[in-house]
């Protein structure tokens, strides 16, 4: 019968998710209600250090009878010991030696039988459960993780090596018994690498060391490089510079001599210089032609001419020497019989005046040049004054009415811009109009002639051409019909103009 309800109710996807989810938090309540036993999930304390585990049981009821309290401490999995024990009859309870005067109960009481744990080593680490005797309900406990936590001893130092050819170690960095294991990094402006190892200890703490690694030379010398550590005990990163130590053999040069070594000076130096790490042991002034001549006098890396004569014109040779080797380097010295004048370069801020003077000059220069090309400029431009107002050609009929007659002196000059000269056959006068004129006269822009103006033109050469030929004056043949089609540039004529 159950099959066939189940088979006819089927439960949906929806309601068994609910239903799980009923039992889910019905099971957590049970769990919550069971726990009766309230302590610290997790402590954290350091060596030499005090901590207080705390453990309280809770009973709603009050119906469970408490019988006795035990700590047990649980170093590793599958090992168990007894620490502290509390019973309201027979009192305290100390089993295991090494807890022995180092744990106390803070309250006498089976409620409230919290402990303090002194004078912590970092073996003291693992798991402390406080258990609970009961009846009925038999054994309530609860569990709390002791972390050990080991603040590193930091430190670095330098590996003095010899310049090579081989990559060594230079600098060291170690971070010493920590807990949690340090993190070790490197800052540094040369060429190297590192490599990092780590060391367990009986008691749980880590030891990290790193060491740095590089092919030295001379020049790496001095150079720093950076050790960082981190770790969680750390409120910062602990930072410490550590400067390489490279010894090399001696490189020597010899400075002071001035090509001015004239017979009789007085105040001739040469100074012998070194290159070394270490520093150089012994300093060793020789000449090329043997002894070192009787006018000069050496005090250390100096040597120094009391008077200049042709017994100093010869090879003086410096030797230095260090544990790593020896390094010499020679200078000829030439006497001559006069001083030479040595004439004084300019000055620094001579040189530097001079240059700002020229830039100043040339600028000026350029400026002028502009100035000069832009006065032109304007000055081939269109001009600036309003040019006269366009005349129509109706207003000239009495020009084209006058008889031909010889021209005279100042018809035949040279015609200027906008003047009109008649032929005298009859033909169309000639107007001397360039684009520039034209232009100028009607204001920059084609002369424009309205429909009135041009019929009334055409109708005077009509009837000056009739009158022509009635009067015989002039020869018909000579005459042209006046065009039908008037050109916009014909439509008005300038006066004539004489300068």
């Amino acid at each position: 019968m159950a099959r066939d309800y189940a088979g006819r109710c089927p439960v949906s996807p929806v309601r068994n998710t609910w239903l799980v989810a009923a039992a889910a938090i019905l099971l957590a309540a049970q769990g919550i209600r069971a726990q009766k036993v309230r302590v610290e999930e997790e402590v954290e304390a350091y060596p030499t250090e005090s901590v207080d585990l705390r453990c309280q049981f809770i009973d709603g009821g009050g119906r469970t009878k408490l019988t006795q309290v035990s700590w047990i401490w649980e170093p590793i999995d599958g090992q168990r010991d007894n620490i502290a024990v509390y019973h309201p009859i027979y009192g305290q309870s100390f089993p295991n030696l090494s807890f022995k005067d180092r744990v106390v109960f803070l309250h006498n009481s089976l409620e409230n039988p919290s402990i303090r744990i002194s004078n912590l080593r970092m073996s003291d680490a693992g798991r402390y459960t406080c258990e609970y005797a009961t009846y009925p309900s038999g054994n309530e406990q609860g569990t709390t993780t002791l972390i050990m936590l080991a603040k590193p001893k930091n430190s670095a130092n330098v590996v003095t090596v010899q310049a090579g050819s081989k990559s060594v170690v230079v600098a060291q960095c170690e971070a010493a018994d920590g807990k949690p294991a340090a993190t070790i990094k490197w800052l540094a402006s040369v060429g190297g690498n590192h490599s990092t190892s780590t060391t367990n200890g009986p008691d749980g703490t880590v030891t990290v060391r790193s060491e740095y690694r590089l092919v030295p030379t001379p020049a790496d010398n001095g150079r720093e490089v950076t050790c960082m550590v981190d770790q969680r005990t750390q409120e910062r990163t602990w930072v410490h510079n550590v400067k390489l130590s490279v010894e090399y053999p001696p490189s020597v040069s010899i400075e002071g001599y001035d090509n001015n070594w004239y017979v009789g000076r007085s105040d001739a130096v040469l100074l012998c210089l070194a290159n070394a790490n270490p520093v150089p042991t012994t300093v060793t002034w020789t000449a090329a032609s043997g002894s070192l001549p009787d006018t000069v006098m050496v005090e250390g890396n100096k040597l120094m001419v009391r008077k200049v004569d042709d017994a100093v014109n010869t090879t003086f040779i410096c030797e230095v020497k260090n544990k790593h080797g020896a390094s010499r380097h020679q200078i000829t010295t030439s006497v001559i019989e006069e001083e030479r004048k040595v004439t004084p370069g300019p000055s620094t801020g001579a040189v530097i005046g001079g240059i700002l003077g020229s830039l100043v000059f040339i600028a000026t220069i350029i400026g002028i040049i502009l100035f000069i090309r832009r006065c032109q400029d304007n000055a081939e431009g269109p001009p600036k004054h309003k040019p006269p107002p366009p005349v129509k050609a109706g207003s000239s009929t009495e020009m084209l009415n006058k008889p031909s007659e010889p021209p005279t002196a100042t018809e035949t000059a040279p015609l200027s811009p906008g003047e009109v000269y008649y032929e005298p056959t009859g033909r169309e006068p000639v107007t001397n109009l360039d684009d520039e004129t034209t232009g100028a006269l009607n204001g920059g822009a084609p002369p424009v002639l309205g429909d009135a103006a041009k019929y009334d033109n055409i109708n005077e050469l009509k009837d000056h051409s009739a009158e022509g030929h009635h009067g015989n004056d002039l020869d018909s043949s000579n005459h042209e019909p006046p065009a039908s089609n008037i050109s916009r540039g014909e439509s008005f004529v300038s006066p004539a103009m004489f300068v």
